[in-house]
């Protein structure tokens, strides 16, 4: 079986294939990224550490995203896009099957740095795959469905390689992911299209991306819009607990429904996104708030708090596809800094939006208050969202009165 020959997908099939291939890689890194967070009480007592301790494990993870997507984004400008993701996943394989053989804490927690540095890297390098075998009018769908595997992680990888890792051993849960990453190098080697250089590209080029004002706004909107979702999410089993009055043994159940939620979130975003991206972010925006402030009222009640679970992770994820889109716009001459910048840009919301609602519950307000917290960072996120469409206006107002100048796309 030869790869796809060095041309753009020419068949729906072959488009369905290919993105398929860069999701089955998102499913990977959303297993990898979450299941830890469950198989923390084993990894503690295997390693002999505190599970306070172990969280570093968490946080290692979440820097090696941070620091990796641009840096890797920027090094790695000449090099074509199907090659670099073959590599990136290559690089998150290997990592992981480190992280297996492991001997101390101290190099599990190197390696886990090590494996987060594709990830930002890979989402925004397969975003603009996948944006490219579509056309304009199906670009964030696209986007969204390489997303999509990182949502269906949170429904079947993270369930199964958590009771794998509870019953075989905690290690395991890296060999599984490992092998899943080398699956996903086949799919990509006989699936995706081999793509030409961006035309220009550099790591000066990419770089410009960093002087950009609407790629930083962008970038703020993530941080701060969807640092709510993650003020909800980072408590959820206490919230379920000791609020909605579930036993621990749903909690399984409820962060399955919040899956669910998120995979629902990635279809209809893509969708509103290619109606108009803008416009979609301030709808989604608006809707987290009302979501985050609905289930601040109903999270008391079990049959409430369990459609609010999946209400919150629907419009909570239906803000990436727009996200990620809004940054291959706005940067066109630097499209694979801006776009993998996104995942940096939402692991800082990770950390905002955990650290402000711990802040809250330690205050005494109750695991009910990071919703509050949340709307508040949604309210803020939309305000950021309109103050950016707002100066794109005005600039394509400006261009508009030159003689002979074309306006951008309005739907930008």
């Amino acid at each position: 079986m030869n790869p796809v020959p060095h041309r753009q997908a020419s068949s729906l099939q072959q488009v369905k294939f290919a993105v398929f291939a860069l999701a089955v890689g998102g499913f990977a890194i959303g297993t990898t990224e979450f299941s830890i967070m469950g198989l923390l009480p084993e990894v503690a007592a295997g390693l002999n550490v505190s599970i306070t301790d172990a969280g570093v494990l968490i946080s290692a993870y979440a820097l090696g995203v941070v620091v990796g997507a641009p840096i890797l984004a920027a090094a790695t400008a000449r090099m074509p896009r199907r090659k670099l993701v073959l590599g990136l996943m290559g690089l998150f394989a290997v990592a992981n099957a480190s992280s297996f053989f492991a001997p101390s804490f101290e190099t599990l927690i190197l390696t886990r740095f090590i494996s987060g540095l594709p990830h930002g890297a890979y989402f925004g390098v397969a975003a603009l795959i996948a944006a490219s075998l579509v056309g304009p009018a199906k670009r964030a769908q696209a986007v969204g469905m390489v997303m999509l595997g990182l949502s269906v992680a949170n429904v079947v990888g993270v369930a199964a390689v958590t009771w794998l890792g509870q019953n075989a051993g905690w290690r395991h849960m890296f060999t599984v992911v490992a092998i899943i990453g080398l699956l996903t190098i086949v799919l990509i080697y006989f699936f995706v299209p081999a793509q030409n250089v961006h035309a220009g590209a550099s790591i000066r080029g990419e770089l410009g991306a960093l002087t950009s004002l609407q790629v930083w706004l962008t970038l703020l909107i993530g941080i701060v819009g969807f640092g709510g979702f993650f003020a909800v999410y980072s408590y959820i089993a206490p919230t379920m607990t000791e609020v909605s009055g579930f036993p621990a043994s749903a909690i399984p159940i409820i962060t399955s429904v919040y899956g669910l939620g998120m995979v629902a979130g990635n279809i209809i975003g893509g969708k509103l996104a290619d109606r108009n991206v803008m416009g979609s972010m301030y709808i989604i925006l608006a809707l987290i708030a009302a979501s985050l402030l609905a289930f601040h009222f109903l999270v008391e009640i079990r049959w409430t708090a369990l459609v609010m679970i999946f209400v919150v992770g629907a419009v909570g994820s239906a803000l990436v596809p727009g996200l990620q889109t809004r940054l291959m716009d706005v940067s066109p001459n630097a499209p694979s800094l801006a776009a993998s910048l996104n995942h940096s840009a939402l692991n800082v919301a990770n950390a905002l939006g955990a650290f402000l609602g711990g802040a809250v519950i330690a205050w005494g307000w109750g695991f009910k208050a990071p919703a509050l917290v949340g709307a508040v960072l949604a309210v803020l996120g939309l305000g950021i969202a309109l103050i950016s469409g707002n100066i794109e206006r005005r600039r394509e107002g400006n261009q508009a009165a030159e003689p002979g100048a074309t306006p951008l796309d309005s739907s930008r």
